[in-house]
């Protein structure tokens, strides 16, 4: 008999893991939009985000319900960028959602594939097949066309913006190494991520004068009914978001979770004009649109062919037990 890490999982559950990826992310975009403009403390929200990570996880670990394993120190060196760089990306975005409307934000946060494919050539992975190169530049070609229809300038915002994706490449391909080299599941890369964010988030929100006033705020509005449910759903939806992402990073690769990210992009883009309104829609927009799609299309069809041709590399039974 023969077994499968999870860094070697099958078409159909990379497949699984590139939707759930695309749904959560797409959710959480509007979620965290919604709780910024009630509650604009960003960094805050981020580590109570992670407090709820890490409880969780740890719950189910003392009941049983994980089998993540215990941490480690060798594991902890090797996990501390990872958690480093994740935690700089999405408290540069979470800021930059303060200002910048949503379509804006995914159109910024769509160049991020471009990046990922460069980092991952310098990085030794390897020079990545014709398609591939193409459909990530027709992604990013369709973004910059989008992008010059109707920016809305905000220098701040979109410095954040940009600097997350930079922080975005270089945690994505960090957690592809490191799931995929050393053998660690998505759930125990999310543990030691949150584990390991908490002092960091802790010192900077105490560091940035964020604590106490967040808390003090987070109080007085705790008899909102409304505002306790969005927070609630926020905390759910970070562990769902997290573990969706590691996951498919691990069993496909951290271009397949970008590019999933521009293709969900696309309907988050259209219903942030509906449900936010203010954006005007030019002639541009809808070019960039159609090519972006276009792009991600080709990518992942390229992608699927370049799967389907590999055989999936399996590990004995004696090969297991002996790690």
């Amino acid at each position: 008999m023969e077994i499968r890490s999870e860094a070697e999982a099958s078409p159909y559950k990379s497949l699984v893991a590139a939707v759930s990826y695309g749904t959560a992310s797409m959710a959480m975009v509007f979620i965290n939009k919604a709780i910024l403009m009630q509650y604009g403390h960003s960094m805050t929200l981020l580590t109570l985000q992670q407090l709820a990570t890490a409880l969780l996880i740890h719950f189910g670990r003392q009941t049983g319900y994980t089998r993540a394993r215990g941490i480690d120190m060798p594991t902890v060196r090797r996990l501390l960028p990872v958690s480093l760089f994740y935690n700089a990306n999405v408290a540069f975005a979470l800021a930059s959602l303060k200002g910048v409307n949503i379509p804006m934000y995914i159109a910024i946060k769509r160049l991020t594939p471009l990046a990922v494919l460069i980092a991952g050539f310098f990085s030794g992975k390897g020079k990545p097949t014709a398609q591939v190169t193409s459909s990530v530049l027709l992604i990013a070609a369709g973004v910059i066309i989008a992008a010059l229809g109707d920016f809305s300038f905000d220098l701040l915002g979109y410095g954040m913006a940009l600097t997350s994706v930079f922080f975005q490449t270089m945690y994505l391909v960090l957690v592809e190494r490191s799931g995929a080299e050393d053998g660690l599941s998505s759930v125990e890369i999310m543990f030691y991520n949150s584990f390991l964010s908490l002092p960091v988030l802790t010192f900077l929100i105490i560091i940035t004068g964020e604590f106490p006033s967040s808390l003090a705020l987070l109080f007085a509005k705790s008899n909102s009914l409304s505002f306790l449910l969005i927070l609630v759903i926020s905390l759910i939806m970070g562990i769902v978001l997290n573990f969706t992402m590691f996951l498919c990073t691990i069993v496909n690769s951290a271009l397949t979770t970008t590019i999933v990210g521009v293709l969900k992009g696309v309907g988050s883009t259209t219903l942030g004009f509906v449900v936010l309104g203010g954006v005007e829609v030019h002639a541009l927009n809808v070019t960039g649109l159609v090519i972006n799609t276009a792009g991600g299309l080709w990518y992942s069809y390229a992608k699927y062919q370049q799967k389907m041709s590999k055989p999936p590399k399996r590990i004995s039974d004696v090969e297991a037990r002996s790690k």
